[in-house]
């Protein structure tokens, strides 16, 4: 699965609980956050004032040393 702005958080963080690190070293705190049910990495991140494309590659390179 390749993780995009589009992803749903909470599809992300269901299927890949270690995502949490990426999210909380950018203090989103999308596993209390109400929003996370429904926004997408690019909103959500845009609602912190953050670039979601380096949260989106963070995530993947994350996913992507796990599954080596």
């Amino acid at each position: 699965m390749i993780i995009t702005k589009s992803s749903s958080i909470n599809d992300v963080l269901r299927s890949f609980p270690e995502a949490i690190m990426v999210f909380e070293k950018y203090n989103m705190g999308c596993m209390g956050c109400m929003g996370s049910t429904s926004e997408t990495i690019e909103n959500g991140a845009k609602m912190h004032g953050l670039d979601f494309d380096v949260i989106v590659q963070e995530i993947n390179s994350l996913i992507q040393r796990k599954n080596n």
